[in-house]
């Protein structure tokens, strides 16, 4: 274990091991804190509101720095409406600000609201930079710069105080005032000397990346420090190498049905495809697959497998886990994917149309079939994959095919999924995705009218896996 993932681990274990309940508050700064800024290190001379709200969102913002975002924002914001900076805002961080949220700063929230903490996000910037990212991370309690308004429309300057230096940490003390919270039992989490007052105001304080002048105070006041490894753009090298991966996966495609050929069975052919392809793709592109519970993926055959869906690489690394005899469920978009379409289709996966429910329904009617026959299922009961870590809410469908087939459901988590390869993207990085295969659970029990309880159990356990790792 890494010097950071052991601290990491330290401050996980002092928060499990300390005070609980919501009297305990768990403050995190955003920029630097729970988001490395994607926008440039120079702030844009440019005053599109993109440009502008980007750019405010980084690592180790300063007075100056500060200064500049303020005085680009009249020219930027004015006259919009805030609906319409709340859309740019959602938008914003749908096409890039997620692939910079850090995983770890997902733990120690989640690990807050394990505990029974307040969770309270507090930034010097807008509402239209934090939202998108607190909604995602589902934190409810978030301080922000409020900006004025004038007939509806915005104009561009703050209304009242911003919430840098002295006005961030007031507005966190305003908040404990007003939410009971003891703030000598508390938790903040910042980046900069810019939050002194703020880390000073609690009775556990946490420089997270510090830059020089708080990381030699922390060291003087004993604060423990954290670091979280940067995030980063795709490089020419990571292309090249995505590149070559999806090469490797046609030709593996290619040559795992060529070796079954002779059989005449499409199920041999369909499972060679996937074991060479999978094999192929992962080791060209440099991710290592890290597996613990692999006996649950070879009995009891056949199940429906449950994965958690973070990443467009999770049809590489499902197949590579499972090993063959599983096909899949699959949104009907993927068969216009050049590379994925005609792949999916000779395995055998079910297409379905989201937008239209009773279709959807009609058409997972084969899936129990497909079951029965001795055929294994691997399915995503989020729906979509996510934008964080988080484990977005299940469906049922899953569920229902495995009580009607008769069948167990087995949970397959998958962790740093997100990290090899970003939501949106095609292009994967080098490294390490850790996968946890659960025992089976037995459904033959389940009211299919009355499942909610049971399904939010299965869903918990995909969570408590992901914040204690096997």
């Amino acid at each position: 274990m890494t010097d950071a993932r052991a601290d990491l681990a330290a401050a996980v274990a002092a928060i499990r091991s300390g005070p609980q309940g919501p009297e305990v508050a768990a403050v995190f700064d955003f920029g630097g804190t729970v988001v490395d800024g994607p926008g440039p290190r120079r702030l844009s001379r440019r005053r599109k509101p993109a440009d502008v709200l980007l750019g405010g969102i980084r690592n180790g913002m300063t007075d100056s720095r500060y200064d500049q975002f303020l005085q680009q924002l009249p020219e930027a914001l004015a006259g919009r409406r805030e609906q319409e900076l709340d859309e740019l805002g959602r938008k914003l961080f749908r096409r890039t600000v997620y692939g910079y949220l850090y995983p770890e700063a997902w733990q120690l929230i989640h690990t807050h609201r394990a505990a029974g903490h307040t969770v309270l996000l507090v930034t010097s910037l807008t509402r239209f930079q934090v939202l998108p990212a607190a909604t995602q991370l589902g934190i409810t309690h978030v301080r922000y710069t409020p900006m004025a308004t004038s007939d509806g429309a915005l104009t561009g300057y703050p209304d009242a105080r911003t919430l840098w230096r002295d006005g961030k940490a007031a507005a966190v003390s305003e908040f404990a005032a007003a939410h009971r919270v003891d703030l000598g039992r508390s938790y903040a989490y910042a980046d900069t000397i810019a939050d002194l007052r703020l880390l000073s105001l609690v009775g556990h304080a946490v420089a997270v990346n510090p830059d020089d002048a708080l990381a030699e105070i922390a060291d003087r006041r004993r604060w423990r420090k954290l670091a979280f490894r940067p995030r980063r753009p795709p490089r020419v090298s990571d292309y090249a190498r995505t590149a070559a991966g999806f090469a490797g996966l046609l030709g593996g495609a290619l040559g795992g049905v060529a070796s079954k050929a002779s059989t005449g069975d499409r199920r041999q052919m369909a499972d060679a495809l996937m074991a060479h392809a999978a094999r192929n793709t992962l080791r060209i592109a440099g991710v290592h697959v890290r597996v613990t519970g692999a006996e649950y993926a070879e009995s009891p055959r056949p199940a429906v497998f449950l994965f958690n869906h973070q990443s467009q690489f999770d049809v590489i690394i499902v197949p590579h886990v499972l090993g063959g005899g599983v096909t899949g469920v699959g949104k009907k978009e993927l068969t216009k994917n050049p590379v994925f379409g005609p792949l999916m289709r000779f395995v055998g996966v079910t297409f379905i149309d989201r937008a239209n429910t009773a279709q959807a329904k009609a058409a997972l009617r084969p899936v129990v079939e497909t079951l029965r026959g001795g055929l294994s299922i691997a399915m995503a009961p989020e729906g979509t994959r996510s934008y964080t870590p988080e484990v977005g809410p299940f469906k049922k469908g899953a569920f229902h095919i495995a009580i009607q087939a008769g069948v167990p459901v087995i949970p397959v988590v998958i962790r740093n999924a997100g990290e090899i390869c970003w939501r949106n993207a095609m292009v994967a990085r080098p490294g390490t995705v850790d996968v946890a295969i659960l025992e089976p659970i037995d459904v033959s029990g389940w009211n299919p009218d009355d499942m909610d309880d049971d399904v939010a159990r299965v869903r918990q356990l995909f969570v408590d896996t992901l914040l204690n790792w096997p």
